[in-house]
């Protein structure tokens, strides 16, 4: 093989993974900067701006599978009654994860929820053991301590428990532990599309609620305001459509790294354009969130590193002294 071909070669692997890094930091720079979305949103309330989100969300689905033709994806998953069930658990999880995210919002507490993403990581972790029975190295158990203490000076700093920011991350823990049970056979599109259909009885109930208590909102400020929650459902799906790309992409390793983009891009927009308080008990909590994810990270980096080697000596048929393996380890 010449140089030249080689070269080729590398440059066309290369290609996906860089485009998979675009998609990656756009679906985290969309998921970002969703506060400031929602804030336009007023003065519409929380439980209004949801509802139209499920609402919208299935509309842009079903309008995306129309085009797509992906609706043979969409049936064979329908056939299969209990992925259907699982997905409306899915459903239930995420709606608890989006109301809550746009209580925070509108209460002024978006530092509070980008909290909330940044401990997601060591939650989930958490949640393997306590769910899957999953043995934690030391490394981990050190980063889960750290962000427990981190808590409770958040706790101290905040006067109460940080509820938005723990219902955040347990809520998006819970349901990637529940999607996980789907795996790879339910795409993004058709996931979204059974969940909010899982949730549009739930939506329709609630604006009927809000309509005979404060009153709708939607189609009364402005044109602007109009069009802007008819997008509810786009930046919805759109952010998940990039995630999707990117995950087909990238190795694990990459996206984990990029996920902290989406949380600190919203603890900006809290700090600097919203003006949160932040004293220094709760610059001092943040501290310890981000040493437990520095330390989190480097684990999942060296592990990564480790299964990869072990992969290739697999591959090979033979350990580094030479003794055949009985079957090659996945990477």
């Amino acid at each position: 093989m010449t140089r030249s071909t080689e070269s080729a070669q590398s440059v066309s692997a290369a290609a996906p993974a860089r485009s998979g890094i675009l998609y990656a930091i756009g679906a985290y720079c969309l998921w970002g900067f969703l506060p400031i979305y929602f804030i336009i949103l007023q003065p519409a309330g929380a439980f209004e701006i949801v509802a139209w989100r499920v609402l919208f969300s299935l509309v842009f689905c079903a309008i995306i599978v129309a085009v797509t033709r992906s609706w043979r994806a969409l049936v064979g998953v329908l056939r299969r009654p209990r992925v259907v069930l699982i997905m409306g658990l899915a459903g239930a999880l995420i709606y608890v994860n989006w109301q809550t995210y746009v209580i925070g919002v509108e209460s002024g507490r978006v530092v509070e929820a980008a909290l909330g993403y940044f401990i997601n990581p060591i939650v989930t972790v958490f949640l393997g053991v306590i769910v899957l029975r999953e043995r934690l190295r030391m490394t981990q158990w050190i980063a889960v301590g750290i962000s427990i203490l981190a808590v409770v000076v958040l706790a101290v700093g905040y006067g109460s428990l940080p509820w938005i920011a723990l219902v955040l991350a347990f809520s998006f823990g819970l349901y990637g532990l529940v999607k996980k049970q789907v795996g790879g056979t339910v795409d993004a599109v058709s996931g979204l599309t059974l969940e909010t259909v899982w949730l549009a009885p739930v939506a329709v109930i609630q604006l009927i609620v809000v309509g005979s208590t404060s009153g709708i909102v939607f189609g009364t400020v402005s044109t602007w305001h109009t069009i802007a929650m008819l997008g509810t459902g786009v930046i919805t799906a759109v952010p998940l459509l990039l995630f999707a790309a990117a995950s087909r992409r990238l190795p694990l390793i990459y996206l984990g790294l990029i996920q902290y983009f989406a949380p600190f891009i919203q603890f900006l927009v809290g700090v600097l354009l919203l003006h949160e308080s932040m004293p220094p008990e709760r610059w001092f909590g943040f501290s310890l969130v981000w040493l437990a994810l520095v330390i989190l990270t480097l684990d999942m980096v060296r592990s990564m590193r480790r299964q990869r080697r072990a992969g290739r000596v697999a591959a090979d048929g033979c350990e580094p002294g030479g003794t055949p393996t009985a079957d090659p380890l996945p990477e």
